[in-house]
């Protein structure tokens, strides 16, 4: 929905990034959308011809990828590479399109910007580069911001200074926000909606409260009890046995079932469809009715 802020969570593996790619038209030589459709402004992304597709990342949609000093260039400066989308897509000269990184660069708080646009990824602190990142994700105002687990390498304070900063520049400039994270603590800063993934699929689709009230899915609420508590509870933290499946090799019923306390025989037979269960929520999981109620600190 417009203004909204969506996040998409899951262990490493889960799918998350490769949704994100899916949406931006970058999968590599090795992946494809085998069926399904994307849908944007009611128009379906995967009918779209590679050059039809360069229009829209960028103007539409844009992404801030997850480790900034291996996506920007090294070898241009920062002014050089947010410059180059008003370029392509505003058609501006050379001068014109500086001057409007400038601005960018004072959009995301970046200091003395008339400064920095001349000095390369390197000389810029973690914080500034993702806020370079940023800067470039919004010279076209998109409708869609995608960002990769922006604040990973970056430490407490300034992940939640640039987290502060993508929700001011969202209500400012009325996008929505497709947030990929596994940290917790940011879904319930930042989430309207939370998707759960496991295995490449999504297993719960709901509001940020009612996943953290009462998940439906005991991945969901396998990966709540893993958080760490500010009641600083003693004992040792809660985890999910096991790994990830691997995708060539998946077992048979649910995907989840060898990790899974609550898996019954059917489980392990027969794979749960997504079902609607009301209130804007949804689930793939045989059991969800008797899962037990987590205690909310």
């Amino acid at each position: 929905m417009p203004s909204e802020t969506v996040c998409i969570v899951g262990e490493s593996g889960s799918g998350k990034s490769v949704t994100s790619l899916a949406i931006m038209g970058l999968l590599s030589d090795t992946g494809r959308v085998e069926r399904g459709a994307i849908e944007l402004n009611d128009e379906d992304l995967l009918a779209k011809s590679k050059k039809e597709l360069r229009k829209i990342r960028g103007n539409d949609i844009a992404m801030i990828f997850q480790e900034p000093m291996t996506s920007l260039n090294p070898v241009f400066t920062v002014g050089d590479q947010i410059a180059e989308s008003f370029k392509y897509h505003w058609g501006l000269k050379k001068k014109e399109a500086l001057a409007k990184a400038v601005e960018f660069l004072k959009l995301v708080g970046i200091p003395s910007p008339e400064q920095r646009i001349n000095e390369y990824p390197h000389q810029l602190s973690g914080g500034m580069r993702q806020r370079v990142m940023i800067a470039m994700a919004l010279t076209c105002s998109p409708k869609l911001l995608i960002a990769d687990e922006p604040t990973t390498a970056l430490d407490v304070t300034i992940q939640a200074q640039v987290l502060e900063l993508m929700k001011d520049l969202k209500k400012r400039m009325g996008m929505s926000i497709l947030l990929i994270t596994h940290d917790l603590g940011v879904v319930a800063d930042m989430a309207d909606r939370v998707v759960v993934m496991y295995a490449g699929k999504v297993v719960e689709e709901a509001g940020v409260w009612d996943i953290f009230e009462k998940p439906y899915h005991p991945y969901t609420l396998g990966l709540l009890e893993a958080m760490p508590s500010l009641e600083g509870v003693p004992g040792r933290l809660q985890t999910i046995k096991g790994t990830i499946p691997n995708p060539q090799n998946k077992p048979t019923g649910c995907n989840f079932h060898p990790r899974c306390p609550f898996a019954t025989d059917l489980c392990r037979q027969k794979e749960p469809s997504v079902e609607d269960t009301g209130r804007n929520r949804r689930v793939a999981c045989w059991h969800y009715k008797s899962l037990p109620q987590r205690e909310v600190i």
